[in-house]
């Protein structure tokens, strides 16, 4: 068997096994629509940088710059990255490099640069000698008004991955269900904060996040919808969204942070407020926030309204019975799950703007601790955190009024 077709191998078995319990089989993935890039090279200096990405096929692809930061944004057909991590290392004018799905039939690579870039040369190249093909650009430095300039020239549609599809709009009335919506953080090209194991954030909260839904649905009359079913990015705003469009009730987005300091573990919840209630809160809600930026999209398309949000009287009372959800969380949780210091906390999470939505962004533990990310990837302990909050959001809503089962 030739290197290729070993590289072309090793690729698919990483798209099927990415995840402990959410391996798909390679009819579902369909990989031999998919490109697949099997390496990748970049060298330079603060002046000039060459990107190079090889691929099997001949791919098609456009480009795009993004301000604040300074991007180079690289839109892909359905990529499998065959590639090791560690090639894909910054140098010259990046600062960071991230690549993954953005949506079912669509990948992305975001070049993050040390500061305003244009591009001198895009361009695809046929490697002769075995039929496979180099993405090559060379990326120049530039001035702050020609960078502008050539951000203002783009005619660039921003395409987040909608998941339209996945929940209908349901007008509010008296005999609709009680709805939860269950958001699974981070996705696609965001792959969240990784542990020390190689475990990666959007893997385990697609996986708390479904066994919630079949619990939910198993063992209550509540109906449940899924910000996203698969790996694919969802921008923070549109997660609001699809929650509102559904009249949910509840809203509840998982996570599984990383911190520097490994030996702290536990879990979490956090509620929005447009001061946070600790350093700790503040910079996590600063990671979380930055998942757009993550994924190439520009901030300005989802302008921050949590200081108008909480102004609101109808943002009030929501935020009241916020923190009732956060406390009926932590009271089942504690006792069966590590709690941090104050597990309660709250801070300026994008994902949480719901005017008429309670919300709870629950950190289920730290995959930079090695014990937790040991139970986050443990499949039973991920059922009982789902039974958990399957306990937490009925008691929510009998408190509330509605009647659980």
């Amino acid at each position: 068997m030739s290197y290729r077709a070993l590289v072309f191998l090793a690729a698919l078995i990483m798209v099927a096994w990415a995840a402990p319990g959410l391996a798909k089989s390679a009819t579902e993935r369909k990989p031999a629509e998919s490109l697949v890039a099997f390496d990748f090279r970049a060298a330079g200096d603060e002046v000039r940088t060459r990107i190079v990405m090889e691929f099997e096929q001949k791919p098609e692809f456009s480009y795009h710059l993004l301000a604040s930061p300074h991007r180079l944004v690289v839109d892909l057909p359905e990529t499998v990255f065959g590639f090791d991590e560690k090639v894909v290392e910054p140098r010259g004018l990046l600062s960071e490099i991230r690549y993954g799905a953005m949506a079912p039939g669509r990948s992305r690579v975001v070049f993050t640069a040390i500061g305003p870039v244009k591009a001198e040369m895009a361009e695809i190249r046929k490697n002769e000698t075995d039929g496979t093909y180099r993405l090559v650009f060379d990326i120049a430095a530039a001035s702050d008004r020609e960078f502008e300039a050539l951000v203002n020239q783009q005619d660039w549609e921003i395409r987040t991955g909608s998941g339209d599809d996945d929940v209908p709009e349901v007008a509010p009335d008296a005999d609709k269900p009680f709805t939860v919506a269950i958001d699974p953080g981070h996705g696609g090209i965001d792959t969240g904060a990784k542990g020390r194991g190689g475990t990666q954030e959007k893997d385990i909260t697609l996986a708390v996040s479904k066994a919630l839904k079949t619990a939910l649905e198993s063992e209550t009359d509540m109906k449940v919808v899924l910000t996203r079913n698969d790996d694919r990015f969802i921008s923070l705003g549109e997660r609001v969204r699809l929650a509102r469009k559904a009249a949910a009730d509840l809203f509840v987005s998982i996570h599984a942070d990383s911190i520097r300091v490994r030996g702290v573990r536990g879990a979490t919840v956090y509620t929005l407020s447009d001061k946070a209630s600790d350093d700790m809160a503040r910079q996590l809600a600063a990671r979380e926030n930055r998942s757009d930026l993550i994924a190439g999209l520009s901030l300005e398309d989802e302008p921050d309204t949590v200081a108008d949000i909480l102004i609101d009287l109808t943002r009030r009372e929501t935020q009241v019975f916020s923190i009732g959800l956060a406390r009926a969380v932590i009271d089942a949780f504690d006792g069966s799950v590590k709690l941090i210091n104050n597990p309660i906390r709250s801070a300026g999470f994008r994902v949480l703007q719901a005017p008429e939505v309670p919300s709870v962004l629950v950190e289920l533990g730290y995959l930079s601790n090695v014990e937790d990310e040991k139970l986050l990837t443990d499949p039973k302990w991920r059922e009982q955190i789902a039974s958990l909050l399957v306990e937490a959001i009925s008691a929510y809503r009998a408190k509330v009024g509605g009647v659980s089962n």
